[in-house]
Formats: structure tokens, sequence, C-alpha cells
């Protein structure tokens, strides 16, 4: 299946969708301490998506329950929001927040400290973003999708963080996820980069093993040896000049 190139009203509609996202994230940074259940951030990030009269792209998709996802600690990603998980002193947590606005999708996930945490987990958190923003750094014409992958590799490795292997970025536009699929190491994908490709790059590393599993709610992916987990994530336009960060806070 073909990468499909966004057209300018379809830009236009999906910059907005990454606005709502963005607003989400803002208010998550806000309200992220100590004592908040991860159901009430799932309550709030519905609040706001609706309020700009948005959908939750994540509710309802492949029968997922929330509007966002929350990963806590070794939880890597699609941990499913619950009144009985309750944000604690020293965690980490990831939250990935997607919403359609006119049809297009704009997906973005954040990771935020609970208080004060472990210089590890600091370490950890800085690792991954900056692997993020090495990976966006490569999202231009002409460039392939290994360079996005390998920039990304080379951060965690300068790092000596483990990369999760099984998941990764991906299109986005219409539908959360089109072609390509985007691994967070190099394999060899010389497909070329296109101006007006939409692309979410995803880092997500580990302070241990790169070896992950599936929870048996069949949502929720965990670390193999329990230790720490971090994802970052953008909705990026390519262009002829500069990339685009759809998913941040329009003028």
């Amino acid at each position: 299946m073909g990468i499909n190139r966004k057209s300018r009203d379809e830009i236009k509609r999906q910059r907005y969708a990454g606005h709502i996202v963005a607003l989400v994230h803002k208010k998550m940074k806000e309200v992220v301490e100590p004592g908040i259940s991860t159901k009430e951030l799932d309550n709030i990030a519905m609040k706001v998506i609706h309020e700009n009269k948005a959908i939750p792209t994540f509710l309802g998709y492949n029968g997922f329950p929330a509007s966002i996802c929350t990963s806590i600690n070794e939880k890597v990603v699609h941990g499913i929001p619950s009144e009985d998980e309750i944000l604690k002193e020293g965690d980490i947590i990831a939250i990935d927040v997607g919403a359609t606005y006119g049809g297009m999708v704009g997906d973005s996930a954040w990771s935020y400290a609970v208080g004060k945490i472990s210089e590890e987990k600091q370490k950890l958190m800085k690792a991954t973003e900056e692997a993020l923003y090495a990976g966006i750094d490569k999202m231009r014409p002409g460039n392939v999708l290994d360079d996005i992958s390998g920039a990304v590799e080379d951060v965690a490795k300068k790092y000596g963080m483990g990369i999760v292997r099984q998941y990764g970025g991906h299109g986005v536009g219409h539908v959360m996820h089109e072609a390509p699929f985007l691994y967070n190491y190099r394999v060899g994908d010389q497909t070329k980069i296109k101006s007006n490709y939409v692309i979410a790059i995803e880092p997500m590393l580990n302070l241990g093993t790169d070896e992950v599993y599936v929870l048996p709610d069949n949502w929720g992916v965990v670390t193999k040896d329990h230790k720490a987990s971090a994802h970052f994530e953008h909705t990026v336009l390519a262009t002829d000049e500069e990339p685009i960060l759809i998913t941040t806070l329009m003028e």
C-alpha cells in the first residue's frame, strides 16, 4: 500500500487536529501530580477534545476503552486508564493522545515526571526526547525512512538505552495508522521521503532490555525486566523546507 501525500486542505485540518492534541498535553502537564488517577486524566483529556469539537481517535479503536493511553514506569505503551491506578511521587507516565478533526488525525505522546524522579529516569526521558528530535530532523525530502530510524537508534545507543522493536512510528492521516511503518532502529528501509508525507515519529526507549510483552488485557505493553520505559511522539509533516510539527499549539 502506498504512502498518501496530503493535500493543502488535508494538512490544514490535520494541523488543527494536532493543535487539539497539543492542548490536551498542555493540560496534562498541569494536572499530572501524585494522587491523581489515570482515569481522571482520561476524563480531563476527553473534555478538552470534545470542547474543541473533535473526536477522541483512540476511543473504540479496535475496542480500546478510553480516549488516551496512560503507561506508567515499566509500561511502555497502550496502558488503559483506571480509577485504581493512582500516580505516585517518582513515577514517570507516558500519555498518548489522538484527536480527529474534520476527518484528519493528530497523534502525539509525551512522558511526564510525577513529582521528583530518579536521575536514571531523568536520563531515560532526556534520551527518548532527544531521539525524537533527532528523528524529526531527518524527516526531509531526499532522505529515506532508514535515516529517521537510524537517528533514533544512534541516540538510544549513545545513552545505552534499550529500543522497543515490536512497535514504532507510522503514517497518519484519515486514520491513525497509515503506511508506512517506521522502525526505531535501522532495517535498511530505502523508501524515499517526499514533501507532504505525514508520519508520527515515536521512539520508545527502555532503561534495560529491548524485550517487552503484552499484558492479559491484550493492550498494555510492559518491559520484560520491569525497568522503566519512556515514549515521545510528534506527528510530523515533511516539506521542501524544515519539517513541521503538526502536534504543537497553533499561534
